[in-house]
């Protein structure tokens, strides 16, 4: 601005040249040089003299000093502030002297004498006219006022100079702050997650949006200055530009082809990082989804291992079929991970940068998944052979108990005559010709073909078929000599009333005995028994057998669980792992396991395999220990809570290193199950054992053993109800023991002075929950079902109670055989409830009169002491008295 000023008030630059090329400064004669600082003055000069190329400038500079119409002294001090401010080469210092005569004359006569005063050392030429001016500088290259034919404005001049130098000014910063950007963009490390990558894409397409603003800014001031310089030839097209106008518009035209370029190459750098940024941000999508999807393909192949079983029998078998089926359905996961490797194909085929990384990914992807559908076609095949094997068992195991009762239907009178022996012959004969499509007829063939879904049932039934052909060939010679004898008759031997049952014959159908190997021994009746025995006893072995291989393998998982994840929880090099919801949590999440551990592995074991050799005694073991089996009921009811700690905490890095230590393929999860499958399982082995004992010694102790467990269980299925309480204020430790819990329909009655409500039968009932305690009978509404696994339980908004003490109960409520009335305050309260169905009616009936019947007896107990007490008192009293 300085430099502007000064201009305007003094000097120029003149796009001229003179003979061999010197630029030309002239220095007008007003105002006087005076009235410009020293410093201003200076800056001026150096800014002339910066405007010349280099070569120009290194030519030296002609120096027009017009001082026609001033003083001598202006003329000393001009040229004296020159010689000692110039910062250019001086080829050539012409001097336009005063006009006036006195100021002429003392001019020539003082610059002789102050000729040395001025310190140049190039020629300094005092003019005296415009003319003399001439013969130095060519007209053409000076103004108007010096007689030259040059067009020159001044005021145009300075305003195109500074529009220039501010348009260059803003050419540099942009391309520096351009410049700058790139290096910022070059420099960026690209992030590792979608969101970062995202937000860092669009943050960079802002700031590349703001840098193209400046640019169509900048590009818009060259255009505009651009046509301000060309103004003159779009008005007047013969006009003929000057040196000037020529300089400044090469000047214009090279700074925007300068901006065009660095535009250019800037779109160019831009394009390359968008896309390797679209590219990550597309990579990250890609490596997000392949997670998820391989996290997903390892959920599928842990829950195909849940279809390893081969089935108990044909139907069950086959559910399990069906239910693979219906999973293999459900799998999408499968096209998912197809489709996902597709996507990296087309990524690597658009030159994706990270191709080294997508391409393995894709690779995987399909093994794991061509894998998988190997996997799954596998276990439908395994499957389909085992249903196949199923049916063949079952029709073998029919065979063989329709045999067993065939023999055990044959009576003896019967027998005793050769016409009867003859018939029963043929009837053996006859039925072992249905041998063929029903007897496993090559046991090696069988194990060589169904190797894969070979189990315990198969030895068992062939076991079972081999006893039976062994019964039947007895038989069939015991027929065959009684068939062929004709010596004498045959004393018939009455029949006896005792029966065996054969292993499918049905409650209360009695058989007679098998006929006697020999006939007239009454002691042949009791060997064919003993082989009907041997053939229980054997089947009584085998399931004695699977009670104890299940019983150890489960004492060895319990141990496992409690040394690889337990005990780990204690492990201070594991606490790093430890997630903070699951620190200080051992019990919650497994409960009284260790507890369960120490009975089974210390006293249920040994005392189990006391009984290996007398499988039919076993009910005493499990009576003498029925109370310590209650110690599943704390586990089971701590399960939801255990269940719940474990969703919010599977996927931590603590249980996959438990996991990967013990080379598990089921998560923790599956073995903290273990305990309420096991309590389940021994009411199925006891089962078992009570149908291949009837008759035996010990099969009333199995029955109560199994009468028991049944009892724990249902205890069990009652308190996973009771906890499931909510809204009940006292304690209910005292109401005393849960007896009976269930859902019925209720209407109620209640009637206090004149005022009576009644939802009777003819209004929607209430739906409730009724618990049963010794003390209390609750009232509770049930809540939908929420959750999963053992948390997918009803929960129950507790509404009334009513004191047992208080309580009446009729038995038969009009209207309907499943309805009884419950009722107290002299029937000021009346609730009409009506059961599911009238044995669920007559079950609750006859126990909360039991209820009764037992507060009753209590209450008369009190007062019988009572009144003793009082009698006692009073006797000792009138003892003392007389």
């Amino acid at each position: 601005a300085c430099i502007v000023e000064a201009l305007q008030k003094s000097t120029r630059l003149v796009r001229g040249r003179g003979q061999n090329g010197s630029p030309i400064i002239v220095f007008p004669e007003f105002p006087a040089f005076g009235e410009i600082q020293e410093r201003e003055f200076h800056n001026v000069l150096t800014y002339l003299t910066s405007i010349p190329s280099l070569s120009a400038a290194g030519v030296g500079f002609i120096l027009v000093i017009d001082r026609r119409q001033d003083r001598w002294a202006a003329v000393k001090g001009t040229l004296l502030r020159i010689a000692g401010s110039f910062p250019g080469n001086l080829q050539l210092v012409l001097v336009l002297r005063p006009t006036t005569l006195f100021q002429r004359t003392l001019s020539d006569i003082l610059f002789k004498f102050n000729k040395d005063e001025f310190k140049m050392k190039v020629p300094m030429i005092m003019l005296s006219s415009v003319t003399e001016l001439h013969s130095y500088i060519d007209r053409t290259q000076l103004t108007t006022e010096l007689g030259g034919t040059q067009e020159y404005s001044h005021e145009k001049w300075i305003s195109h100079r500074t529009a220039i130098e501010g348009f260059a000014l803003m050419v540099k910063r942009t391309a520096q702050i351009l410049q700058s950007f790139g290096t910022e963009l070059a420099e960026t490390e690209l992030p590792n997650d979608i969101q970062a990558t995202s937000n860092l894409l669009g943050t960079h397409i802002n700031k590349k949006s703001k840098m193209k603003e400046d640019l169509l800014v900048a590009l818009g001031q060259g255009s505009r200055l651009l046509e301000s310089i060309n103004e003159p030839v779009v008005r007047d097209p013969d006009h003929n530009m000057n040196r000037d106008e020529l300089e400044n518009l090469a000047t214009v035209q090279r700074l925007l082809s300068q901006l065009n370029e660095t535009e250019r190459a800037f779109d160019e750098f831009w394009e390359r990082h968008k896309t390797k940024l679209e590219q990550c941000l597309l990579l990250r999508h890609f490596e997000h989804n392949y997670r998820e999807v391989r996290c997903l393909l390892d959920q599928v192949a842990e829950r195909l291992t849940a279809f390893s079983e081969v089935g108990i029998s044909p139907a069950h078998a086959d559910h399990i079929f069906h239910e693979l089926s219906s999973h293999e359905e459900r799998v999408c996961v499968l096209d998912r991970a197809q489709a996902l490797a597709r996507e990296g194909d087309e990524l690597i085929q658009n030159s994706h940068y990270a191709e080294d990384s997508i391409q393995p990914k894709c690779i995987e992807l399909r093994a794991v998944n061509e894998e998988l559908r190997t996997y799954l076609r596998a276990k439908k095949d395994h499957l389909l052979r085992a249903i196949e094997l199923h049916h063949s068992l079952e029709r073998a195991a029919k065979w063989c108990d329709d045999g067993i009762y065939l023999l055990a239907s044959q009576p003896v009178d019967k027998c005793q005559s050769h016409d009867g022996a003859e018939s029963a012959l043929q009837e053996i004969e006859r039925y072992l010709d249905t041998a063929g499509q029903n007897k496993l007829t090559d046991p090696s063939a069988i194990c060589r073909d169904y190797e894969t879904v070979l189990n315990q049932e198969f030895r068992k039934v062939f076991q079972k078929q081999v006893s039976m052909q062994e019964m039947f060939e007895k038989r069939r010679v015991s027929l065959k000599k009684l068939a062929a004898k004709h010596t004498r008759p045959v004393q018939p031997v009455a029949p006896r009333p005792e029966a065996i049952k054969s292993p499918l014959s049905s409650p209360g159908q009695s058989l007679y005995t098998t006929c006697p190997e020999v006939l007239p021994l009454q002691s042949n009746r009791s060997a064919s028994m003993s082989e009907e025995d041997e053939n229980l006893a054997i089947l009584r072995q085998h399931v004695m057998n699977e009670l104890l291989e299940t019983e150890r393998a489960y004492v060895e998982e319990l141990l496992c669980v409690l040394q690889g994840y337990a005990s780990e929880m204690d492990n201070p090099a594991m606490a790093s792992l430890m997630p903070i919801p699951l620190q200080n949590k051992k019990d919650v999440l497994f409960g009284n396991m260790p507890e369960i551990y120490h009975f089974h592995k210390t006293t249920f074991l040994r005392e189990l395999e006391e009984y290996e050799d007398r499988p039919e005694l076993v009910g005493r073991c499990f009576l003498e220990r029925m109370t310590d089996l209650q110690i599943y009921e704390k586990y089971c009811q701590n399960k939801p809570r255990s269940e719940s700690l474990w969703r919010q905490c599977s996927d931590c890095s603590f249980f996959q290193e438990c996991q990967k230590k013990l080379e598990h393929k089921l998560g923790l999860d599956s073995y903290l199950l273990k305990p309420v499958q096991r309590i389940t399982k021994y009411q199925l082995l006891l089962k078992e054992l009570l149908k291949y004992s009837k008759g035996c010694e010990g099969s009333e102790a199995l029955q109560e053993a199994l009468t028991s467990i049944l009892g724990i269980l249902k205890a069990v299925n009652d308190s996973m109800h009771l906890i499931a309480i909510t809204g009940y204020d006292g304690n209910m430790g005292d109401l005393g023991r849960l007896l009976m819990q269930g859902s019925f329909s209720v209407w109620t009655e209640h009637k206090k002075g004149h005022a009576k409500v009644k939802d009777l039968a003819r209004f929607k009932p209430m739906q409730r929950h009724l618990f049963l305690h010794e003390k209390a009978l609750l009232f509770c509404k049930r809540r939908e079902e929420n959750g999963e696994g053992y948390e997918k339980a009803p929960s129950y908004s507790f509404k009334q109670s009513l004191n047992m003490s208080a309580v009446g109960i009729t038995e038969n409520a009009k209207g309907d055989n499943k309805k009884f009335e419950v009722w107290c305050n002299s029937r000021e309260e009346v609730y009409i409830v009506q059961a599911p169905t009238s044995e669920v009616k007559t079950t609750w009936v006859k126990e909360i009169r039991k209820v009764l019947t037992t507060q009753l007896e209590a209450y008369r107990g009190r007062q019988g002491v009572c009144l003793w007490q009082t009698w006692s008192s009073q006797f000792k009293g009138n003892a003392t008295k007389y």
